[in-house]
């Protein structure tokens, strides 16, 4: 899975399962004892990832604070984790738009953010974004965690005041 992650990272849908396969160490034949086709593996790594994803973003989410203190807990692990898993955070990106991942595949990566998107529900109940599609809202966090991700990144010195920035244009924006 590492040189998975590696190989998708740097070349995209577009590589092969053969230069997974050397990446990993290991012949070509072998990649399909585990995986019968490339879809296969693409759907496995994609689960993988997102669950460690989630591992980064809701362990220990605090249960005796308000929400937006919980909110603010997925904020920074997520912050951390494209931070501290460029590589992943990048495969990630690439598998999310392939049309390869079947919708089982989507519901069981899904799963893990169930304590998400209801803290987000909770967030947004009596905001503006109350009547808004739970996709809309998903969509709306995201492209501001990706925003705060790339101005970190292109300004790491300032990367604290980014973050504090980009959570306070979240919570302004859902709640």
């Amino acid at each position: 899975m590492e040189a998975a992650i590696r190989i998708v990272a740097e070349q995209g849908l577009r590589a092969s399962t053969a230069s997974i396969a050397k990446a990993a160490g290991v012949s070509n034949g072998a990649l399909f004892i585990y995986f019968e086709t490339k879809a296969d593996l693409l759907n496995e790594l994609y689960v993988e990832l997102k669950l460690r994803m989630a591992a980064a973003t809701t362990d220990g989410i605090p249960e005796d604070v308000e929400s937006r203190e919980q909110l603010r807990h997925v904020w920074y692990g997520m912050l951390s984790w494209a931070r501290e898993k460029p590589l992943e955070r990048l495969a990630l990106a690439q598998l999310g738009v392939s049309n390869d991942l079947t919708p089982a595949t989507r519901d069981i990566a899904s799963r893990p953010y169930a304590r998400v998107v209801a803290l987000l529900d909770r967030c947004r109940a009596d905001g503006a974004m109350r009547d808004a599609s739970p996709m809309f809202v998903a969509s709306l966090v995201m492209a501001i965690t990706e925003a705060t991700i790339d101005g970190v990144a292109a300004d790491p010195a300032a990367a604290e005041r980014h973050s504090a920035i980009g959570f306070d244009a979240l919570w302004r924006s859902i709640s």
